[in-house]
């Protein structure tokens, strides 16, 4: 069945508002080559795009010709401001950007463990508050939050946790209450693989692997086909409570204590670079084979376990081990994998580093708004 008249004006100008997104400040002859639609109807959704507010004049194109220089134009990126919020067990960091994903500002808050859940969860508020109005946001379209712990897929809620601290979900509500903005929910290591995938290291070429977060803790983040898959309830990728040998026990409904975690996290990783004689600070950049290829042991067991179940192709290690051990490290748990799987599974280190989880929360929030304020 053909499109009505308006549905197919709809298209087209999501179509144009997508390409100026992607491909920056265009001419409308530039939009008629890659849109494959007519002079008059480029011509139409230029005018009916300007008359939103959406697209203005940024300026002339700089082709050599006779006559004026062709019109660019451009989305328009002040016509909403998102943010983006990393919440940690002890921080909070928060950006500012524009419709165009560009950052206005930026500003981060530690937070004591012992702190109060009320006043905790106010003073993150109003740090988003102070850095909205240094950006000159007056108002705030979509707000992405990216913190640690199951969302329920029903409601997006932050899931009660006994891991997590109170002041977590007293923030989700407190932006929620406070802000005329909508408020988005979701794990963190899922917005890093978000960012890795559109962004990253996945970007390229790869719309199906998995995200191994390694820091304080341990998670995994599953895009299969370029979507997030979060399991039927939120834990897709729970792999700390991955029963694995060389651990101390079994894990837990109440602790992943004996899982995966205990090989892999943050402290694992520094008490194993003391058994090398290595500080932890610097034993990731050290170079030092027999601690790399120890850590490459540790790593490739939760790696195999996750190619034995998805067979992704692809595994991003992520967080502050994958980070810092780079391709080095990447190359030896590969490596090590080919000899636990029979199933081939390139190992990359992310190109995002700790910003990921921001990112993908920024692009989370423009996706949004962009939904919402797109025809």
């Amino acid at each position: 069945m053909a499109a009505s008249p308006s549905t197919a004006r709809a298209i087209n100008d999501r179509l144009a508002l997508r390409l100026l997104q992607a491909e920056g400040p265009l001419t409308a002859t530039q939009l008629k080559t890659l849109t494959g639609l007519s002079r008059p109807t480029v011509a139409d959704l230029v005018e009916r795009l300007r008359d939103s507010g959406l697209v203005h004049v940024v300026g002339e194109s700089g082709a050599e010709r006779r006559g004026p220089n062709a019109k660019l134009y451009g989305i328009v990126a002040d016509r909403a401001h998102l943010a983006a919020l990393d919440v940690r067990t002890r921080s909070v960091t928060v950006v500012v950007a524009d419709l165009l994903g560009t950052t206005l500002a930026e500003a981060s808050l530690p937070i004591d463990e012992g702190a109060a859940p009320g006043p905790a969860a106010d003073r993150a508020v109003a740090l988003l508050e102070r850095t909205a109005a240094e950006a000159g946001a007056a108002r705030l379209h979509s707000v992405a939050v990216g913190a640690p712990g199951l969302i329920d897929p029903a409601t997006r809620e932050l899931r009660d946790t006994a891991q997590l601290p109170e002041w977590h979900r007293r923030l989700i509500a407190a932006l929620q209450e406070r802000l005329p903005a909508a408020v988005l929910v979701e794990n963190e290591v899922n917005l890093a693989a978000v960012a890795e995938l559109r962004e990253g290291a996945a970007r390229q070429d790869r719309d199906t692997f998995v995200l191994l977060w390694l820091g304080q803790g341990v998670g995994a983040a599953i895009v299969l086909d370029g979507r997030l898959r979060r399991g039927a309830s939120g834990g897709a990728g729970e792999i700390g409570f991955l029963p694995v040998p060389g651990t101390s026990g079994l894990p837990s409904a109440h602790g992943c204590d004996g899982g995966f975690d205990e090989l892999a996290c943050a402290a694992a990783v520094a008490a194993l670079a003391r058994t090398h004689g290595l500080d932890p600070a610097t034993a990731l950049e050290s170079g030092h084979a027999p601690f790399l290829d120890a850590l490459a042991d540790r790593l490739a067991i939760g790696a195999a376990a996750v190619a034995a179940v998805l067979d992704p192709g692809c595994v991003v290690l992520a967080g502050e081990t994958g980070h810092r051990g780079g391709p080095g490290l990447a190359a030896r748990v590969e490596a090590r994998l080919a000899e636990l799987s029979p199933l081939r599974t390139e190992v990359r280190a992310t190109t995002l580093g700790d910003a990921a989880i921001l990112r993908g929360a920024l692009l989370t929030a423009r996706d949004a708004a962009q939904d919402a304020l797109f025809p």
